[in-house]
């Protein structure tokens, strides 16, 4: 018993709707490209300003408590970082921010993140933008990150 198969190939309907570039303006890519060159001069002092308001999660939680709702500040504050620092090129800032952010992820388990860890995480991220560490290709970032990525993962285990 012979089963006789017939391939049908459809048309790329997607590709005749937006172009071959699939509708992505390559002026456009090189404005913004561009835009964002030019702004990177001010890079370094946005990224301090994020320093500043995660220093002042902290010390909030040193003068107010280690409450739901500092823990929650802290938690935003990591959580922007994470999201900057590739953008303003310390990708560094991103991996640490990410390794605070997925200790204070869930806010029903926050409050039982040892303060000793949060405290290493601020002092990493602002030692490496301090320092200019950029990168986890400079040996103290990567010893930074992997060493409190791996007391993260302690806690949460």
């Amino acid at each position: 018993m012979s089963n006789p198969a017939q391939v049908i190939r459809p048309p790329n309907a997607l590709k005749a709707k937006v172009g071959g570039g699939f509708g992505i303006d390559a002026g456009a890519i090189a404005r913004a490209e561009e835009a964002l060159k030019a702004m990177s001069a001010q890079f370094g002092q946005w990224l301090q300003d994020e320093i500043t308001k995660l220093d002042q999660a902290q010390a909030d939680i040193r003068d107010k408590g280690y409450t739901p709702e500092t823990a929650e500040a802290l938690y935003f504050r990591a959580h922007d970082l994470k999201g900057l620092g590739a953008t303003y090129q310390f990708p560094l800032v991103t991996r640490l921010a990410g390794s605070l952010c997925k200790m204070l992820d869930n806010p029903e388990k926050r409050l039982a993140a040892p303060p000793m860890i949060l405290d290493a995480h601020i002092d990493a991220i602002r030692a490496v933008v301090r320092d200019g560490i950029q990168t986890e290709d400079h040996p103290t970032g990567r010893i930074l990150a992997e060493t409190l990525e791996a007391r993260v993962a302690e806690h949460l285990g």
